[in-house]
């Protein structure tokens, strides 16, 4: 296979929020996914987490950008162009 027989890699933004959990038995609250958007370019997916940041019912939102490989479907760690509030620690994303 050549490289010109290669899909290109495709990237794809991200605006994920976050919610609070109410605290478990451990009586520590914690945060879940709320909302996910896909956006076509890096300033897009920024905005919107800068909007949704702002929403009372929002504890934190990140915008990130992810590379997919079409041919094989594996999908890269996230680069986060903004993280605003509370969000999960890298490692737990």
């Amino acid at each position: 296979m050549t490289d010109s027989d290669r899909s290109p890699e495709k990237i794809h933004y991200i605006c994920q929020t976050y919610v609070v959990t109410k605290a478990g038995r451990n009586g520590q609250a914690g945060l879940k996914i709320a909302k996910q958007f896909e956006y076509s370019t890096a300033s897009e997916a920024t905005s919107r987490a800068e909007r949704e940041a702002l929403s009372e019912d929002c504890a934190g939102a990140d915008a990130y950008m992810v590379t997919e490989d079409p041919a094989s479907g594996e999908v890269s760690n996230p680069s986060f162009l903004v993280r605003l509030g509370n969000f999960p620690e890298s490692d737990e994303f």
